[in-house]
This record gives structure tokens, C-alpha cells and sequence, in this order.
């Protein structure tokens, strides 16, 4: 749906600057200028709806990231502290020699 709106508004776009080519090579009385007041007044109104259109398109975006940046702010303390778990709680491995230097220490 935006790359339509997008593409709406490119198209727009180029035909502003045609307009503008065109007044620019035209007649430049005032009659030939009132004439094209309107057509120019539409164009601006069309492309101020389609801003409007994008914004709100945009707001869902927007809220959808909010939610992703909550969860994954949320993953991402959990796992830190499920690592912390896993390094504080994790038995110490001992070496062979250093298990059979216990056992005749017990015994």
C-alpha cells in the first residue's frame, strides 16, 4: 500500500514539474496563468490528502516498531539474566588429578 502511495506521489510529482515546464515555455499573460490557478490549487490539494493518507499508514509502522522495540528490550533482559544464571549456578569442573587430591583429603 505506501509503495502505491509513494508511487501516486512521484507521479504527482512529475506532473508538477511538467506543469511548471510547460508555464515556464508558455504564455506568460496573466489570462494563460489565471487559467492554470485551479489545475494547480487540485494538485496541491490531491498530494496534501495523500501526505495525510501516509501519515496515518506510517502511525501503524511506527506503532508496530514500538511494540517490536518493547519485546525485544524484554528478550534481551531475560537473557542477560538467564546468562548470569548459567554462569553463577554452573558447577565448577574440576580436573581429574584435582577430584582424586580431594578424595584422599576426605578419606
Amino acid at each position: 500500500e505506501l509503495e502505491n502511495q509513494l508511487t501516486a506521489k512521484s507521479k504527482t510529482l512529475e506532473e508538477l514539474k511538467q506543469s511548471l515546464a510547460f508555464s515556464s515555455s508558455a504564455d506568460q499573460s496573466p489570462e494563460a496563468l489565471s487559467l492554470r490557478i485551479p489545475e494547480l490549487c487540485e494538485l496541491v490539494d490531491s498530494i496534501a490528502s495523500q501526505v495525510a493518507q501516509l501519515k496515518i499508514s506510517m502511525q501503524s509502522v511506527m506503532d508496530q516498531w514500538r511494540v517490536y522495540d518493547e519485546v525485544y528490550a524484554e528478550v534481551s533482559l531475560k537473557t542477560t539474566r538467564f546468562l548470569y544464571c548459567i554462569n553463577q549456578y554452573k558447577p565448577s569442573v574440576l580436573s581429574l588429578e584435582a577430584l582424586k587430591n580431594q578424595i584422599k583429603t576426605l578419606q
